[in-house]
């Protein structure tokens, strides 16, 4: 590929989640490229990207801002506009809120590789802000966003979208009228080693401790069957939650990615209840050779493939599954997924699992993404 004057574009730097993991892979693909983003808290992210040289909003001079930025959220729209990328050839943008919708001079291309569309106003706003006052209150904002969300989504403000999931390329198709290609993210189960003996007997869920995570959903199960739950992870609803668990379920709090590879081997299966934008764990979880128990939509139809539900499905049928769908948000649908898992625990072979995994490796994702940088480059301009 020639060489090009690239801008990485994030929607802010506060945290190491999965989509910073992402940014990540990408500041290695373009080690040259200025980074843009809304908040920058120094140190909060990897040495590989606060290496190079980060561009923030005025949003993030305002005291307090970096520890309190969802409370700006009005103001996105304002700040994300204020970047210039006349300098640049290729903006690679990376966005689950406003980072794809930055004002593109003409002649410079844009790929947003997309995490999902805005989702505290499209598909997720229900779990961020309810269905009683506080949602009335905040449907004027809700409106305008989606409205400006719409507006910046064309091709002369983003050249080619790319889809981390099926699921999303389908609410890009929904929300914003545009086709896109789906490539996975890059997953590395280098630090993650298969499990090579039986499960302890104990599941493991990883959690997030927002509504969208459905943590209180897997406890609630768990309370019901009796059967031991550990929880790893940090989030603002933890402390409630673990306040009402029962005693069959235990909380770790956040791990290191050794402890938690070690979880993996050990579970007898993960336990993954929400509808994610595609479920960075649930590949983990196999890479260490141990299926999933999934909410079957949103990211988990590519990253999973679930054991036949119907009552005369042929065992060869089951050959490939790599985990049990559950289909409704209630305790008692999961809890018949679990027992359906325990009646087939021992078709879930390890190295297979693992062998499944490794279909999202980053060498896959630096092949697809290429192609569609390539695609981009070789477009007419908008």
């Amino acid at each position: 590929m020639r060489r090009l004057r690239v801008a990485l574009v994030h929607d802010w730097l506060t945290g190491y989640r999965g989509g910073e993991r992402v940014l990540d892979h990408l500041a290695a693909r373009f080690p040259r490229a200025d980074l843009h983003t809304l908040f920058h808290r120094p140190g909060a992210t990897t040495e590989r990207i606060e290496a190079r040289r980060i561009l923030t909003s005025p949003l993030d001079r305002i005291p307090g801002s970096r520890q309190h930025y969802r409370k700006l959220l009005p103001l996105f729209p304002w700040a994300i506009r204020r970047f210039d990328f006349s300098d640049y050839d290729l903006v690679v943008s990376t966005s689950h809120a406003v980072a794809k919708s930055i004002r593109i001079p003409a002649g410079v291309r844009h790929l947003d590789y997309c995490f999902t569309p805005m989702r505290y106003v499209w598909d997720q706003a229900d779990a961020y802000l309810g269905r009683g006052p506080r949602r009335w209150a905040a449907a004027p904002l809700v409106s305008a966003l989606r409205r400006f969300d719409v507006a910046t989504s064309g091709p002369e403000h983003v050249t080619r979208f790319v889809a981390i999931s099926t699921e999303v390329a389908d609410r890009i198709r929904r929300h914003y009228g545009r086709e896109a290609h789906v490539v996975a993210p890059p997953v590395d189960l280098s630090w993650i080693t298969p499990a090579t003996g039986p499960p302890e007997d104990f599941y493991l869920l990883v959690g997030g401790f927002v509504p969208y995570k459905r943590d209180a959903l897997a406890i609630e199960t768990f309370r019901r069957l009796g059967r031991k739950l550990v929880v790893v992870g940090e989030g603002p609803g933890r402390a409630a939650l673990q306040r009402s668990a029962p005693a069959n379920v235990e909380f770790l709090g956040r791990v290191d990615d050794a402890t938690l590879s070690e979880l993996y081997r050990r579970a007898r299966a993960l336990v993954h209840p929400q509808r994610e934008d595609f479920g960075l764990v649930a590949v983990e979880a196999q890479g260490a050779g141990r299926p999933v128990i999934a909410f079957g939509a949103g990211g988990a139809r590519d990253t999973v493939r679930a054991l036949p539900e119907a009552p005369d499905a042929s065992p060869l049928d089951a050959s490939d599954a790599t985990g049990v769908f559950f289909h409704r948000p209630e305790p008692g649908d999961l809890a018949r997924a679990i027992e359906r898992f325990e009646k087939a625990e021992s078709i879930f072979e390890p190295n297979r699992l693992r062998r499944w995994a490794l279909r999202f490796s980053p060498a896959r994702f630096d092949a697809a993404f290429d192609r569609e940088i390539e695609a981009l480059l070789e477009s007419p301009s908008p």
